[in-house]
């Protein structure tokens, strides 16, 4: 905790770290304590904290007092996409005709992953036109005759019945719903054949592999992923994973990388794109349900 007291004004800044992964989030708070008969005004912040740091939210300054003072307090919540060590100026805090000024900051974000100085830096690619795809049309074309083909026989066989005999329609029979372990393989086995970060559409492959993950969580977990940030579904699983933190840990890579890949452009390597692949499957498998033993098996255990 950093100090700085003027008169009988006392600034408190605390960090939650001072050394914090591209893109993830740290809390900065300002405390002020002074007498009962004193005010503090706080710095007016903008979007950044200074040039390279953004504030992402920024709370309220809520005061309270009790027989020691006044006691004021704000919370800010900071992030950065830049690789550097930054050093936040003291800021001042008003009373009446006096200034305070908290203690210098010390904020290093750093880059999670080594770069490969081997990768050559290319150009990015002019925007490529999308060829036709005749089949998908002649498709939909063959459909809608096809429907109404039997729409008109359906009405044709209705009218030589009659109007006054009952058809039975028997009631359609509704599928089970597969498991989401199922349906999570079947779409990371469809991910892992198409390659389409080979393509160069590596913001898209993210995007997709989290998907399958986020939607399997949903349904295998009740976590609402899909509509958490990454941060949110690392917390919610953190519990659910307290004897797998290995498997917390692995989901934390993959998710992370995305984030990097979908809003920091970061360039992931072939490997740290087939890792994350792997990552996926893994987290799948460790995580589905136990299969459940069948009738004959249970009768053999149980003679």
């Amino acid at each position: 905790m950093l100090l700085s007291i003027l008169l009988s004004i006392v600034i408190n800044t605390s960090l939650d770290s001072t050394v914090v992964c591209l893109g993830d989030q740290t809390k900065l708070v300002f405390q002020a304590d002074c007498a009962p008969d004193e005010y503090v005004t706080y710095p007016t912040f903008g979007k950044e904290l200074i040039d390279g740091i953004e504030i992402v939210r920024q709370g309220a300054v809520d005061s309270t007092i009790d027989k020691q003072g006044k006691h004021y307090s704000q919370e800010l919540v900071l992030t950065s996409f830049e690789d550097s060590l930054f050093f936040v100026e003291p800021l001042p805090f008003a009373s009446g005709g006096d200034t305070a000024y908290s203690e210098t900051i010390t904020l290093n974000f750093v880059q999670p992953f080594v770069l490969d100085s081997t990768v050559a830096i290319t150009d990015i690619k002019a925007l490529q036109k999308a060829p036709i795809w005749w089949w998908g049309y002649i498709r939909w074309i063959l459909g809608a005759l096809l429907l109404a083909g039997i729409g008109f026989l359906v009405w044709w066989l209705l009218g030589k019945i009659g109007n006054n005999t009952n058809v039975y329609t028997p009631a359609k029979k509704k599928e089970p719903e597969r498991p989401a372990e199922e349906v999570a393989l079947e779409q990371l086995d469809r991910i892992r054949e198409e390659k389409i970060w080979t393509q160069g559409h590596t913001k898209q492959y993210h995007t997709e592999l989290t998907d399958v993950l986020r939607t399997y969580i949903a349904k295998r977990f009740g976590v609402a992923s899909t509509e958490k940030t990454s941060d949110e579904t690392l917390q919610a699983m953190k519990p659910i994973l307290s004897e797998q933190r290995e498997l917390h840990a692995s989901l934390s890579k993959v998710l992370r990388l995305a984030d990097l890949v979908k809003f920091a452009k970061w360039q992931a390597t072939p490997d740290e794109n087939e890792q994350a692949l792997h990552i996926a499957y893994e987290f799948v498998n460790e995580t589905k349900p136990a299969p459940k033993p069948n009738n004959q098996t249970e009768s053999a255990n149980l003679g």
